[in-house]
């Protein structure tokens, strides 16, 4: 069984409040839910840990080099945080970003990302199946 640690960055604990138009009207914890019954029929185990706190996320990306691969929404933090990227360059393990929203389509400093050059790929524009097309591409 893979085991895949889903990282979401600040202000993610607020979807289903927040900017609906942009980010949709599904909670963070219903998104979850249906990622761990997605992942079920792929036999892989998912961790979910969601923080506003910068370096939370970095320490949880190291921690993450126990998991067979990560899927990580860094949020506004993918456009500024170098600590995020050079956590996810210290680790072998393979990190797929993703956004929920289509971050090209967005305002300018939104199309620059500090963590697409160290992620196995980025998964962009497709809702909460950006982040299942991620668990899928980590397996």
């Amino acid at each position: 069984m893979k085991r895949i640690l889903i990282l979401n960055g600040p202000n993610l604990n607020l979807l289903g409040e927040r900017e609906p138009d942009k980010y949709g009207n599904e909670t963070l914890e219903s998104i979850n839910a249906w990622l761990t019954e997605e992942a079920k029929r792929i036999d892989t185990e998912l961790t979910f840990f969601q923080s506003n706190v910068e370096g939370e996320l970095v320490t949880a990306v190291q921690d993450g080099r126990t998991y067979d691969g990560i899927v990580i929404n860094a949020g506004a933090y993918t456009h500024y945080s170098i600590a995020i990227r050079d956590a996810i360059s210290a680790i072998d393990t393979p990190v797929v970003e993703v956004h929920l929203s289509n971050t090209d389509a967005r305002e300018d400093f939104r199309h620059v990302s500090m963590l697409a050059g160290v992620c196995k790929g980025t998964i962009a524009g497709f809702g909460k199946d950006s982040y299942l097309l991620a668990i899928l591409a980590l397996l």
